[in-house]
């Protein structure tokens, strides 16, 4: 999977081969911290991180139903029972904007998957997300990106207690150190 990663659009600055990898490490950090310890749901969780951005091989908008296209491609191949292929397919989606988890492993996939707004590298991080969503016009300037930036931050909230406990805090500090976009 992470070669075909590698064949991502350059142009995806945000959503590429490295954010991909990060949300599978902040997936076993999270759920080890969460007290997950079943290797099968780790496993489950490792592979739902790998293709969770998949999608965007395929299309922009939407990328979460194209990655579990491009899963259910694959998942024979490697022997996945029905059952571990719908739990894969359903982290994937969670992962979609809203995010909504229903249960423990979606929660850690969704925090996982947005772990770096708590993080000292999200300012680097945000800028490689402001590039790419001028580029497929996502915001159309500077200003719209800020406004949209600010409100996200404000609007987010982490699912697991581990994340809030340790991401939280540094998300409103960086919240605190945005400059508040006119109108918001």
């Amino acid at each position: 999977m992470l070669n075909k990663l590698k064949q991502l659009s350059p142009h995806l600055t945000y959503h590429c081969l490295n954010h991909t990898v990060d949300v599978e490490e902040q997936c076993i950090r999270i759920a080890k911290a969460e007290g997950i310890k079943d290797p099968h749901q780790l496993f489950l969780l490792k592979v739902a991180a790998l293709y969770h951005d998949t999608g965007f091989l395929v299309k922009y908008r939407e990328h979460e139903a194209a990655g579990c296209k491009l899963f259910n491609e694959d998942a024979d191949g490697f022997g996945f029972s029905q059952e571990d292929q719908e739990t894969i397919r359903e982290l994937i989606m969670v992962t979609k904007l809203p995010q909504n988890p229903k249960n423990l492993m979606e929660k850690v996939i969704c925090d996982a998957d947005l772990d770096y707004l708590g993080r000292n590298d999200f300012f680097p991080i945000a800028e490689t997300l402001r590039k790419e969503f001028l580029h497929f016009g996502i915001v159309a300037d500077d200003a719209a990106w800020e406004t949209l930036q600010y409100g996200f931050l404000l609007s987010h909230y982490y699912h697991t207690e581990s994340s809030r406990k340790l991401r939280e805090p540094v998300k409103q500090e960086h919240i605190s150190k945005l400059s508040i976009p006119n109108g918001v």
